[in-house]
């Protein structure tokens, strides 16, 4: 069963979490050395807080070996303890993100991400209410790989793609208003969106896989290799639209 109290819990260990990184940072380490840091502390103290608190409760988190245990779990913690290490290593950047998620029962109930350097906190009690949006079309993708079907339907719907770090950071930008649509391909895991896809549902927002299809968490294999994130108005072109893209060889 879910209470308020899983979701008071999420945003609680994510916005702590991110305070812990954000002390961090603010110390000696620097590049690789801070990033493995920051791994490691988000990591430990996200697992030993979940434990402490529901000691039964599975955790799959991007930072420790897979437990198979998890499979016949009742409830799994999903966690990124720090989504989007390479900017959190960047003097300046703000684009990463802490994520902690709930699944029970074959679905997302729970969830918050953190960014810090901007204080932001959402999850999914109580929702987020996403504001309206004016202006150009503007996709967000990734920092590193863009992918080839986000530039493709760029083109047609006349949309402009904003390169950002952290999936967690894209997500909430959509969430905030910021951005119309997320779209990610070429590879992801299930921590990588968990957290971003409970709270942009928990917001109204369409979230699922490029072809449609819903996210689904706690698999065997946790890949989980593309996602769009849009408003919901948006969704049924953007859908048609990316299924064009795909049918062409050349965008695949």
């Amino acid at each position: 069963m879910v209470h308020d109290a899983d979701h008071v819990l999420a945003a609680s260990l994510a916005e702590a979490a991110g305070r812990l990184l954000l002390a961090l940072r603010r110390g000696p380490s620097r590049g690789a050395d801070l990033g493995a840091a920051g791994d490691r502390a988000s990591h430990h103290f996200l697992v030993d807080s979940i434990r402490d608190r529901h000691a039964t409760d599975a955790i799959l988190s991007e930072e420790a070996a897979d437990d198979p245990g998890r499979l016949t779990a009742e409830r799994v913690w999903i966690i990124d303890p720090l989504d989007g290490t390479r900017e959190f290593t960047e003097s300046g950047r703000d684009d990463w993100a802490v994520h902690v998620a709930l699944w029970q029962r074959g679905s997302l109930v729970a969830g918050a991400v953190a960014v810090p350097a901007k204080a932001i906190v959402r999850s999914t009690v109580p929702p987020p209410v996403v504001p309206s949006i004016e202006g150009p079309l503007r996709f967000l993708v990734s920092r590193t790989r863009p992918p080839a079907v986000a530039s493709a339907v760029a083109t047609s719907m006349g949309a402009r793609l904003v390169p950002m770090g952290s999936a967690g950071a894209k997500a909430m930008a959509v969430v905030l208003g910021e951005a119309h649509a997320y779209i990610h391909a070429g590879g992801q895991y299930e921590w990588d969106s968990a957290a971003p896809a409970a709270v942009a549902t928990a917001a109204g927002l369409h979230v699922s896989r490029l072809d449609g299809s819903p996210l689904r968490y706690n698999q065997l294999n946790p890949s989980l290799p593309d996602l769009v994130i849009c408003r919901p108005e948006l969704a049924d072109v953007l859908l048609r639209t990316i299924g064009t893209a795909l049918a062409r060889p050349a965008d695949r």
